[in-house]
């Protein structure tokens, strides 16, 4: 059995708005929130890297939890944007954690690696203990390249989200989880290493309205839960009109899937953590379900379904 027991973020100070972008793209800042939903994002500093931000969020976690560090079995770190191709971030972020000879673990994902990781670790805990899962993206170095592309400049932003999955409590129990890949669609979002950040929106935007929502109607359905059911969705926030098309998908209004895309853009892996750290801050655990799901690169899509222990428990 699998718990969530609480989450971190941490996202860099500095603030890029839709006026400063568009007066580099040539458009209008309206433009700019009427396609994506975005107004604002994230930019680290030239010398931070993803291992910077990873252990920034995972610290944050490790806070926020109370978590017994020597508790803590194995290490996760979800990116698509790591700066070389190995080693990955995690054995860095693993000794800076104070994680020492304990497996650490990369997930090089793009957008879906946080519930992939959260998936994953919920079936790992019975053997290595607690699990803490962290990813962490800085794209704005692929996006803020010139000349600017409109398509994706707009869209991107950096920061960091971590979850501690125990295998002992957690106000939150992890019920069960779907994991779906498609490599049929590869071309249609990718980062090579050395170029440009290519993506095809309306074929990205169609597979994820399409799959994402299937998933987790299957998921829920094969629990006996209904779709308005669930206390509250925490998606990857990609693009605030994409929420919103699968809200429509699955019947359910769209108030009952939480959304920061307005201040953060799209970080990629990290999203869907930050967004749940934010949430369980602020909202906390009630009564009902909650649904995370994902959608990335590859295509990798998925969705996972925890309960909370006791009604009206407190997070964190």
């Amino acid at each position: 059995m699998a718990f969530l027991r609480g989450f971190g973020a941490w996202l860099p100070e500095r603030v890029v708005t839709n006026e400063q972008l568009a007066q580099r793209l040539g458009c209008q800042p309206d433009w700019i929130h009427n396609v994506s939903g975005i107004r604002e994002r994230r930019y680290a500093e030239e010398t931070v890297t993803v291992a910077d931000l990873a252990v920034r969020a995972g610290e944050d976690c490790l806070a926020r939890t109370g978590a017994d560090r020597s508790k803590i079995g194995m290490l996760m770190v979800a990116s698509g944007s790591a700066e070389r191709r190995f080693p990955g971030p995690a054995a860095e972020v693993a000794r800076r954690l104070e994680l020492t000879d304990r497996p650490a673990i990369d997930l090089p994902m793009a957008s879906a690696g946080s519930l992939f990781g959260m998936a994953l670790a919920s079936r790992l805990v019975d053997t290595w203990g607690d699990v803490l899962v962290i990813a962490a993206e800085k794209m704005s170095v692929f996006v803020d390249r010139e000349p600017l592309d409109r398509n994706v400049a707009i869209l991107f932003g950096d920061g960091a989200g971590a979850c501690l999955v125990s295998g002992a409590a957690g106000p939150a129990k992890i019920v069960d989880s779907i994991l779906r890949s498609d490599g049929a669609f590869t071309d249609a979002l990718k980062l090579d290493f050395g170029g440009p950040l290519v993506m095809n929106g309306l074929s990205v935007i169609l597979q994820a309205a399409r799959k994402l929502p299937k998933a987790i109607k299957e998921l829920l359905a094969r629990n006996g839960i209904e779709p308005n059911a669930v206390q509250v969705y925490l998606l990857h926030q990609a693009n605030q009109n994409l929420i919103a098309k699968i809200a429509s998908g699955m019947g359910v209004e769209t108030a009952s899937f939480y959304s920061n895309i307005e201040r953060y853009g799209n970080t990629s892996s990290a999203s869907m953590l930050i967004a749940a750290s934010e949430w369980a801050a602020s909202a906390g655990f009630g009564s009902a379900p909650l649904v995370f799901g994902g959608f990335g690169a590859g295509f990798h899509w998925g969705a996972l379904l925890a309960e909370p222990v006791t009604p009206g428990a407190v997070s964190q």
